[in-house]
């Protein structure tokens, strides 16, 4: 007999036992902490709660039973942070700032930037940004160039137009060069967690600037390895679209010289939930070696009987003069939160280089 496990909902890292766990760590803090009616309030109706409900109802419980100002509060929060058993849900701190301190701009302000040492301010800092942009992306300037990676991190993370998650900053989403300062600071950042959020920010922009972010980053010192990092993950997007200039900016602006064959998805009729491979040889025609972007795009049938292409990565390499690659892929063709399946005929395509170089097709049977 086969059993199936699932992982647990996101929303239960604020569960009864992590309740219990902040519970214990305010009055470790706090000695005057009333405990018992934190948890009663934070625990009702805590089932039918998202992750997000959840992280906001800990930082209103709190409000609601420390009798204190909230500048007195904040001490007693400081004093938590470095306790909270979880970066996640440490988010309740910057939260609490977010919440009720946006009278005090320069407390709450330097509040975020030690919050988000234990987790992340992202979500909290767009409210101040919401409330007075020029004033605030002024100490995000300043973040920006801050020793500690964290602090660098949501200089971008926070200002980013269209973060997860969170509501549009619509005056940087019609007027990127709002952020431009603090993208040109943190461009070579020599930290993963900085260069990713950079990243998502200029890809954030090129949904509707898409010139401005190929001009700026056109003008960046490509030949730093951690610039050019930034470049490729913030370009994926127009990658995948075949845009030539971004294609052109990760080496790839040139049309493939190579011939396709043996290209197949195998099986060619599945059941939903079973996977395809896709395979194919690249064969090269050209005297010097090429950088050669490799994608693939799938029409997804709709309920309609039309189709939706989506475009997926499968490898950026260089290619020998006259060498061939056998490449493959495979992916489960299963149901997702944001995909539906239906039966019937689904084209696959390749691409190189942004061009369409060969089509096949799997279908899916009831």
């Amino acid at each position: 007999m086969s059993t199936t496990t699932s992982s647990p909902a996101l929303k239960e890292i604020f569960n009864a036992a992590r309740l219990e766990h902040i519970a214990s760590e305010m009055r470790a803090v706090y000695p005057a902490f009333d405990a018992k009616a934190f948890l009663n309030l934070a625990n009702d109706g805590l089932a039918d709660l998202s992750v997000m409900q959840r992280m906001a109802r800990v930082s209103e419980c709190l409000h609601e039973v420390l009798p204190l100002s909230y500048e007195a509060s904040l001490e007693v929060l400081r004093a938590v942070a470095p306790r909270v058993n979880s970066m996640f849900v440490s988010m309740f701190l910057p939260h609490y700032v977010a919440s009720y301190g946006r009278h005090t701009f320069e407390l709450s302000m330097d509040a975020l930037k030690y919050f988000t040492r234990f987790g992340s301010a992202e979500f909290a800092v767009r409210h101040f940004l919401r409330d007075d942009l020029t004033r605030t992306l002024g100490v995000m300037h300043d973040w920006a160039l801050d020793a500690n990676e964290h602090v660098r991190r949501l200089a971008s993370e926070g200002s980013r137009p269209r973060l997860p998650w969170s509501f549009h900053l619509e005056p940087i989403q019609a007027n990127p060069e709002l952020a431009a300062g603090i993208l040109d600071a943190l461009k070579a950042d020599d930290s993963l967690y900085v260069r990713k959020s950079v990243a998502n920010h200029l890809n954030d922009v090129t949904k509707q600037h898409p010139d401005w972010v190929l001009e700026r980053i056109e003008g960046w010192p490509l030949h730093e390895r951690h610039s050019a990092w930034i470049a490729r993950h913030a370009l994926r997007s127009l990658i995948k679209q075949g845009n030539p200039r971004a294609l052109a900016v990760i080496g790839a602006g040139a049309r493939a010289q190579v011939e396709v064959s043996e290209l197949q998805v195998t099986p060619a009729v599945i059941r939903l939930g079973e996977p395809i491979t896709l395979s194919f040889k690249v064969q090269s025609t050209a005297g010097q070696s090429q950088r050669l972007v490799i994608d693939y795009a799938i029409d997804y049938v709709k309920a309609s009987g039309g189709t939706s292409a989506k475009v997926f990565k499968l490898k950026t390499f260089d290619l020998p003069a006259l060498a061939s690659a056998s490449l493959s892929r495979s992916q489960q063709i299963r149901e997702l939160t944001t995909r539906r399946h239906y039966a019937g005929r689904h084209a696959v395509h390749l691409l190189i280089n942004g061009e369409r170089l060969g089509s096949t097709a799997f279908e899916i049977v009831p």
